[in-house]
Parts: C-alpha cells; structure tokens; sequence
C-alpha cells in the first residue's frame, strides 16, 4: 500500500490516513440510530400502496368505498385526489403520483391508504376494487421500436425518451488505418441495489403548517424540490430531513413515489404517515440499474493502439425516463476518456417500454460499456497475441493531457493500478501456464475502469458548502447538505474539520441534512461528495481560523502572522506557551462589544464546465482510476464459475480513512460479482417475477474469495489533502474480468449478462459443435 499518510499533519489528533471506524458506528450498532422507520409521531397514521398487476391497462373504474368504510381507515386516496402535475426523478415530468387513467408498468401506484395501523392499511388495500381494461404491452426495446409499434406515452410521436448522438475526430479513416477491426454485440441486466433499508418515508403537516419529511435520502434538497413540485407546493413550505440511510446505491436519490405518497397522504388527512415499503414493494418500486445493449466497433493497430471507436446503445428506461437518460450518457462517452484514441463515434437510443423504470445505480452506467469495452480489449488482444494489460497501458491517458471529449486529466495512478493487479495474482505466469483438459478449469482475467469526481451537467454548479460554528466549550458544530448513506461522508468531513483545528473527532459534530438548517447541496452521486465537500470543510476551517487569529492577535497584543493553531485546540503563539484555548476564544468573540457567535461558512466551486452542445467539456474536477484481475475456475461439467481470487488496485487520491476506502472497495467488488454471475431482476409478460430475496440471487460470503486490494495514492492537485473519490470505481471491473477470465478457462466468450452456468455450458457445447464441423 503507497504512503497511506503522506502530508504533515502535526497534531497528534489527527485521523488521516489511519484505520478509524464511523462517527456514527455506536449509534448504529447499538441500535441508537433513528431510521425514518423508528419515528412515531403522536397520532401517526400509516400508509400503503396499491399497485397495477398490468403492464399496461387503462383504469375503467376504481371503487373505495369498502375501503373507506373500514375502521380505523382515515383515508383512501387515488389518481382523481392527486395533483395533476406530472414528476420524474430526471428532466421529463411524465409520471404521476397516482396513476391517471392508465397504469404503464405492473407495480404502479394507483391508490393508497393511511390508517391507524398497518395491518389495517393493508386489509383496506384488498377493499379496493379496480376494474382495468388490458392493453398491448411492449415488454422489450425492440418490441417498441417497431415501426407498428403504439407509443408507451401517447403524446410522444415514438418510443424515445431520449436519443445521444457524437462524432469526434474522423472514425472511417481510424478504422482504415486500423491493423484490426473488431465488432461484437454485449448486453447487461437489470440490478437491483439490495441495500439492508427499504425506501421508507415519515411525512407530518406541522404546527407551522408546512409539510415536514423524514426520510430515506442520498439528497435531502432534491427531494425536496421533487417533493414541493409534485405536490404542488411552494418550496419554502417543504422541509426534507434526512433520518440515518441504511444504503442507497443510487436508488434513493430521486426516482421513488414513497416520499411523495407518504406526503400526499399527510396533506389529505393533516396527520403525520408512516409509509415504508416493504421488500416486494422495493423491489416493485425502486429503479434497478439499466438494461444495455451495446453494439462495439474498435479499430487497433497490430501494436495494441486504438484508432477508431463507434458504439450503438440501445438502453430500456422502461415506463417513465428519471434518470436512466443521465446513465446513458455516461455509458455513451465516460470509458472514451480512458485512452488517447480521438475518433470516436456513438449513437445512443433510449426506450420506453412497458416495464418498471430504471435509472441510478453505483457506477451509473459505466458498468455497462466497461463490461462491453473490456471484453473487446481481451478479444481483440488474443487476436494481435498482446497481453491485455498492454494494451491498456499503451491507450493510457497521462496527468495533464485532454481526452477526445475535452476532459483534463490532473492526476491518474491508472498504470499503477495496472502494475498492481496483475503482479498480485501472479498474471504472467497464470497467463502462460497451460490450460487443463480436465473437469475444472482455471483462468485469469483483467479490466480496468476511470470514473469522475464529481460532474458539471445538472446545472453551471456542482459545488458544495459547509457551515461551522463554535460553541462556548470550544466544540464544533458543523452543517452540510451532504448526505451518508453509510459509505462514510460524515466521518469524512468530521476528520478534515478536526485535522484543521487539531482538535479530536469528538469536538466535532455534524448535524444531519436538513433543509431548514444545511447550506443547499446537490448531494451524494457522482462520487462527488469527498471532493466538494471536503474541500469546502477545508474552506470553512481556514474562514474560522482567520476570525480565531483575528480575535487571538488583539487579545495577546500579537501580529495574527505570528499565531497558529495549538494541538488539541486553540491558538497560540509561535514558538512559545502563550495559548488561548477554543472555549476562551469562543466566548471572548461573543462578549464584547458588537460580538457574535464565531460562525463561518466554506463554499467550493470546482472550475468545471457544462458540456457544450456538442456534449464537450470538462465535466469533472478529477477522475479515479483502478484496475482490477480475477481469477475463476469453471466446471465444465455444471457450468459452475467460481471466483477463486481477486485484487483490486483504486487509484483514489489519497486514503482519509483506511477502513473506509477497503470497505467501499470491498463492497462495491461484492456487488459487480453478484451482477456478473447471479443478479438479474427477471421481468416475464410485464410482471417482476423474483422480486424478493428468496429468488433473486445474490452473492453471499461463501460465494465471494477473501477480497485482496491496495490503492495508489496519486495525490490529486485539486482534492482535499489529495483526496479524490473511492466509492464507485469499485463495482465496474468484477463482471468484464470475470467474463474475460471465464474465456481464458473455457474458450467461451459470454457477452450477455449474468453468466450462468446455462449459457456456459451452451457456449461449451457450440464450441464442441464447431470443433467438430472443422475437423470433419
């Protein structure tokens, strides 16, 4: 591991670079955590949702009155008593809060209830009587995009939801110049986040009658935003508070109905409602990564250099858009920034069909085309008789170059990443040791992955701020909009707070997300949240330093040049024993005349830009970088892959907490294994039909090696301490390797997601069947 504490923190309190558990770790297992769940408010009603069994019906007619009538029910709730404005969790509005008139995907919300407890919620749902007619549904992209096809949206002219189209550079003459040229068709299925809290919502009309939320959140002020416009509200009358978030890997950032059934139902009955999906319901409604179908063409020269990239996306949003417009976007251009080839090409399509929505999920896309371009690195280096790991050394971007799409590079540890990876499982010699002929055959695979830090593309603004204040026992009280999930934002900027005023992790506190109370933030996505948020608790800490140095210089009669922070907290002067504590500046800055409580706020902007109509810009701030080889065994008898080792090498900056950038490491490595060998939330004629943990797969602990990695810490220039990002590049590796792996065992080339034991062995017996054809 590359020197996990470079810098020169002098105070012995400081946590940088070391193994520290979560501010919040005791709360939590000690069950003090409050989850949006826990909260009982006087008089809570509690909520439930009735959904569509239909993939697509229009709603004849729906009688509540059975519903209404049974005691303890306060009231029953459908298409007719929501608001006619349309929401979405990305930049179409098109869905509503309950179904009017017609229901789109089977699990749509049609009618809801809130009563005094839930079981009697859920007896009124089955009072509910609704009589639907049955439409044509269109269950896949190409039944939609069929030129007889009916649209999925009857006021749109076809089954677009949004199209991608680019042309850099000239491709027709990189692929003439091209020694190779090699075309191949991937898909990828539908994930489900999988994270331990369903979505779960408190909402409450209070005394100031404005409606107040507990929530669920990875962006307390997005969803407000969503929230007040569904509703329609005026904003400064929503107030979004973000409870403890047990998980959210994209699936909690703006895509669900919960917060805003749960808000219609406390507007309608002015009393506060719980309403918590339970399982199946989360697995109805909470959008899964999405389904890609990615047709690849690479030109590569016989030296391994790519000169020419033209990519073709079909990708399913299902009913409504949200934001699987925005990861199409990312899947259509992210992986481009990775090598030095300038001719690129891509048209990306975007469908609607008749199935639950899609949208954000950890890697936002970029698994997608990273499965599709990491296979055809290993395909087309088999072909040329070039190790793979070569090859991407060779496209490698360098620090301080521009991509093809106007990126700057300010840091990368990519060829490091590389280096480590493949040393640690012994890549050469497993390489060039010959394959078995028996049952149970190994094989080694690699891929490689960049992922940004942040992105400029929802507005000119992808900044964040952080307020501090200082209590008059010499505590911090520090506010940000940013929101944890569990993946360790508030540990992250609790520890920078408490680097910069030397001071222990105790004296700082972070207040949770609250909107009445945070600085506005856009929250956590993008892998942005250590990046501006931290260099924003950096800003904060240096505006509070320069009052303390202030204040301290008048009272000790000094230049403010002369002072510095003193270890454990306090300011005192250079060189000498002359200090005045935190507690005595704190309330020497209240008590005098014109005093004020020391209270300061740090905002940081990074100087990106907004792609340009051409899609050009640079978006990002930094990027990370990893890299990441496997090794499987397959049985050829089963089909059974096993994965027998990994390591994954994260270029991530610098490391502020150790236990946390292993634990994000490892966890997002645990979900790509599950994507690339188990999970695929099955859709058949329209209904989800292994919507719970019992039937869809994930990996477990004995399904999973003991997870080996490191990280290269390439000291970014603009991040705080050097920091970058380690939460998402984790999870865009495991499914190209494993499939390159599997390849390198077997001779099978599994392009299309998961890989099952059925579509190895079909591949083993097509192989079988083709050997056979030649030597007869």
């Amino acid at each position: 591991m590359e020197n996990s504490a470079k810098g020169s923190e002098l105070s012995k309190y400081s946590t940088l670079g070391k193994e520290i558990p979560q501010v919040n770790h005791r709360a939590k297992v000690m069950g003090r955590a409050q989850y949006a769940g826990d909260l009982k408010l006087p008089g809570m009603l509690h909520g439930a949702i009735l959904r569509s069994p239909y993939a697509h019906a229009r709603i004849v007619r729906i009688d509540v009155s059975a519903a209404r009538a049974l005691p303890g029910v306060k009231a029953v709730l459908t298409g007719e008593d929501a608001p006619a404005t349309p929401w979405g969790g990305g930049p179409i509005k098109e869905r509503y809060v309950l179904a009017k008139g017609v229901v789109r995907f089977a699990g749509e919300e049609v009618a809801a209830v809130a009563a005094l407890t839930e079981d009697i919620a859920r007896d009124a749902l089955d009072l509910i009587q609704v009589e639907y007619e049955e439409l044509p549904a269109l269950l896949t992209p190409e039944q939609a995009l069929s030129e007889d096809a009916p649209t999925v949206h009857p006021e749109r002219k076809n089954n677009i939801a949004h199209e991608i189209e680019f042309h850099r550079g000239d491709v027709e003459a990189g692929f003439a110049s091209a020694d190779l040229v090699f075309e191949a068709t991937y898909s990828t299925s539908r994930q489900y986040p999988g994270y331990l809290e369903p979505m779960v919502s408190v909402a409450s009309l209070e005394s100031d009658d404005r409606l107040h939320v507990w929530t669920s959140t990875q962006t307390v002020f997005l969803a407000r935003s969503r929230i007040a416009k569904a509703l329609e509200l005026p904003i400064s009358s929503v107030r979004v508070i973000q409870q403890t978030t047990g998980g959210g890997f994209g699936g909690k950032i703006v895509e669900d109905d919960n917060q805003l059934v749960a808000g219609l139902l406390a507007l309608h009955t002015r009393r506060p409602v719980r309403l918590l999906n339970n399982r199946l319901e989360d697995f109805l409604s909470c959008c899964t990564s999405v389904p890609e179908q990615i047709t690849l063409k690479l030109g590569m020269t016989r030296e391994g250099l790519v000169v020419a990239k033209d990519v073709h996306i079909v990708a399913d949003c299902g009913a409504y858009s949200g934001l699987a417009g925005e990861v199409m976007h990312v899947s259509a251009m992210r992986s481009d920034n990775m090598q030095r080839n300038m001719n690129v090409r891509c048209h990306a399509d975007l469908v609607y069909t008749n199935t639950p929505p899609h949208g954000a999920f950890r890697g936002f896309g970029g698994s997608q085309m990273l499965f599709a371009l990491n296979s055809h690195i290993d395909a087309m280096a088999r072909e040329l008789g070039l190790d793979p790991a070569v090859i991407h050394e060779r496209n490698a971007m360098e620090q301080g170059e521009t991509t093809v799409h106007g990126w700057k590079i300010r840091s990368t540890g990519f060829k490091q990443c590389l280096v480590h990876a493949t040393e640690a499982i012994d890549w050469a010699n497993k390489r060039a040791a010959p394959r078995g002929t028996g049952v149970r055959r190994r094989g080694v695979g690699l891929a490689a992955a960049m992922h940004v830090c942040g992105n400029r593309t929802m507005g000119d603004w992808d900044g964040s701020t952080v307020m501090l204040a200082l209590n008059d026992d010499g505590g911090i009280t520090a506010r940000s909009g940013e929101c944890d999930m569990g993946q360790g934002a508030m540990t992250m900027i609790t520890q920078i707070i408490a680097n910069e005023f030397k001071v222990p992790l105790s004296a700082v506190r972070l207040l949770p997300p609250d909107t009445d109370s945070a600085p506005f933030a856009l929250g956590t996505f993008a892998s942005r949240v250590t990046m501006s948020a931290g260099n924003a608790a950096i800003r904060a800490s240096h505006a509070a330093r320069d009052k303390l140095f202030a204040l301290a210089a008048t009272l000790l009669q000094v230049a403010p040049g002369d002072l510095e922070m003193a270890d454990g907290g306090g300011v005192q002067l250079r060189g000498s024993d002359k200090t005045l504590s935190l507690a005595e500046l704190a309330r020497a800055h209240v008590w005098r005349h014109g005093g004020e409580i020391l209270q300061v706020s740090g905002t940081w902007d990074p100087d990106t830009e907004e792609p340009d109509e051409q899609l050009y810009g640079n978006c990002a701030p930094t990027h990370s970088f990893a890299a990441q080889a496997i090794e499987v065994e397959v049985d050829t008898e089963t089909g059974q892959v096993t994965v027998l080792d990994s390591f994954l090498s994260d270029d991530l900056g610098r490391a502020l907490n150790l236990t946390a950038v292993h634990g994000q490491a490892n966890g997002g490595n645990v979900q790509a294994i599950g994507w690339a060998l188990y999970e695929d939330l099955r859709v058949e004629d329209g209904r989800i039909v292994n919507g719970n943990f019992a039937d869809y797969t994930m990996p477990t602990a004995e399904s999973v090696p003991m997870l080996r990695g490191d990280f290269v810490e390439s000291m970014d220039p603009v991040g705080p301490y050097g920091a970058k990002a380690s939460s998402e590049t984790a999870i865009l590796m495991a499914a190209p390797a494993i499939a390159n792996a599997v390849y390198d065992a077997v001779g099978v080339r599994i392009r299309d997601l998961p890989i099952t034991p059925e579509k190895v062995l079909a591949g083993l017996q097509a192989k079988k069947e083709q050997q056979g054809a030649v030597n007869a």
